[in-house]
């Protein structure tokens, strides 16, 4: 079975108003409301590449209990640790008359340790057929030390472990050699110290993250594609054009497409156009990829093997 963790869901609500003033009543001209949050993003898009899983997290209050229904409406099962608290909800303001965004990212509910606990019992079952993803930023109460926890439980249970956090306790987690990793090229760079980093380090220290312990890296590079190393490969993919509206999920898209189309035995460079593409879709749609342009849009995409020279690189 899939899991996904989603420590820190939360709902978003998107608005337009044509003005923002303050002290006026200002009304908005159109709203969405849409559960939120990495993990929960994968559960949406394995159920729609038809891959049965199980969504964990915390989950507090009337939010909460909207995501959680949301995500069973979809078929979606859900075994979320219930806290105090609500979960977070999150604004994102369009003004119209300005063209610009305003957003506003709450801090959600604080988790205590007997809460962490009984997560940490859930993933403590899983087994060696077993696949999670755990996926974004930390609640309160949540420090890294459990992102180490659960990579410790993966090693131990032999489950596959996937990661994807900003935080560079992915860095200590290697040492229990988790399935995959999801860095951007920004995280890298911070990761090892770095202003930015050229075409030449992403791929050294991307590469360098395999042997620190990870099975597979995928290091996302936006709108100019992704890269992909194991052992045996290094990759890059080309990301397709097209008019991009929100990338917000495009990297929760791209990472449960990956894992997902790997499930269903694609070969690893299919496995990578795959997931691009789907996220590339993700970017140029208001939600979630439906899939539908996924075909036409890998026509644009190529896959080449790459070369290292690491001899190069300064370090």
């Amino acid at each position: 079975m899939i899991y996904t963790c989603t420590m820190n869901p939360a709902i978003d609500l998107f608005v337009s108003t044509i003005n923002y003033e303050p002290l006026i009543v200002n009304r908005t001209s159109e709203e969405d409301i849409q559960p939120n949050g990495k993990g929960v993003n994968i559960s949406f898009i394995l159920k729609k590449l038809g891959i049965e899983n199980i969504a964990l997290g915390f989950s507090g209050g009337f939010t909460g209990m909207f995501i959680e229904e949301e995500l069973e409406k979809k078929g979606i099962k859900t075994e979320f640790v219930r806290v105090e608290g609500t979960t977070r909800i999150n604004v994102f303001t369009h003004v119209e008359s300005k063209n610009i965004e305003y957003k506003l990212v709450n801090r959600g509910p604080l988790i205590n340790l007997e809460q962490v606990n009984e997560l940490f019992s859930k993933i403590d079952q899983l087994n060696e057929d077993d696949i999670l993803f755990v996926s974004g930023s930390n609640p309160r109460g949540v420090t890294d030390e459990v992102i180490v926890e659960i990579a410790k439980l993966s090693k131990k249970n032999k489950f596959k472990l996937v990661l994807d956090t900003s935080s560079e306790v992915v860095l200590e987690s290697l040492k229990y050699n988790p399935y995959c990793i999801k860095p951007n090229n920004e995280e890298l760079a911070k990761w090892f110290e770095k202003e930015s980093l050229t075409d030449e380090e992403l791929s050294y220290y991307g590469k360098k993250l395999v042997g620190m312990g990870a099975e597979i890296v995928l290091l996302s590079l936006g709108g100019e594609g992704c890269l992909l190393f194991t052992k045996e490969e290094s990759l890059y993919v080309n990301a397709p054009k097209g008019k991009v509206i929100n990338t917000a999920c495009s990297g929760d898209t791209l990472l449960g497409t990956f894992i997902g189309s790997l499930k269903k035995e694609l070969k690893l460079e299919e496995a990578l156009k795959e997931a691009v593409a789907a996220g590339s879709s993700t970017a140029f749609s208001p939600g979630l990829t439906d899939f539908s342009d996924v075909e036409e849009l890998k026509k644009q995409m190529e896959v080449k093997k790459i070369t290292i020279e690491q001899e190069n690189i300064n370090v």
